[in-house]
């Protein structure tokens, strides 16, 4: 369904269990800046009343896995740290192109998918390899929610298409992803 094209190595998560404290910090500020990104694209983005509805929407949910996960957090006695900078972000948006309103709106659309993508793919697999049951629960419900986030943008960007075809430049951006993804998978983060 997703459609990455490079697979998160399974033992990415014995990494993860090593430290449960920066994955689940890094976590917390992911959802944050989920957040933030839904609420830029409304600032800039007004002239589509859909996607400011939907990412009116988007921004609380994310808000309110921010503070689930700032709850485990404290429930588990863990230190929830400064904010991480997300080096994979910043690598995506190297594959925007600029130009007219709507090529930045579908990349933007496109940029926000693939986070949500990998995330899903990421939060599948601490849902089925972490030994915590506790979280195991947690990451698998949370990965629902990304995958519907992943989808929702996808939509936005097929719907409101006029000169460019989207489902190209997903898969341009799938393999850029993929080289991308070659330097990353050896930390307790979500992406990286």
């Amino acid at each position: 369904m997703l459609g990455l094209k490079l697979a998160t190595d399974p033992r990415w998560v014995n990494i993860v269990e090593k430290n449960l404290e920066e994955i689940l910090t890094d976590h917390a500020y992911c959802e944050q800046k989920a957040a933030t990104n839904a609420i830029s694209m409304i600032v800039r983005f007004p002239a589509y009343p859909d996607m400011v509805q939907i990412m009116s929407e988007v921004a609380i949910e994310e808000m309110e896995h921010f503070a689930m996960v700032h709850k485990l957090i404290t429930d588990r006695n863990l230190t929830f740290g400064k904010e991480r900078r997300d080096p994979y972000v910043k690598d995506l948006m190297g594959f925007m192109i600029g130009g007219d309103e709507e090529q930045q709106f579908i990349d933007r659309m496109l940029v926000s998918a693939m986070i949500e993508a990998r995330s899903c793919e990421r939060f599948r697999i601490l849902s089925e390899e972490l030994e915590d049951e506790e979280l195991r629960v947690f990451y698998r419900s949370l990965m629902e929610s990304e995958a519907r986030h992943y989808t929702t943008f996808i939509k936005l960007a097929k719907k409101h298409a006029v000169k460019i075809d989207v489902d190209k430049r997903w898969n341009d951006f799938l393999d850029y992803e993929a080289n991308v993804m070659k330097k990353y998978g050896n930390t307790e983060t979500i992406h990286g």
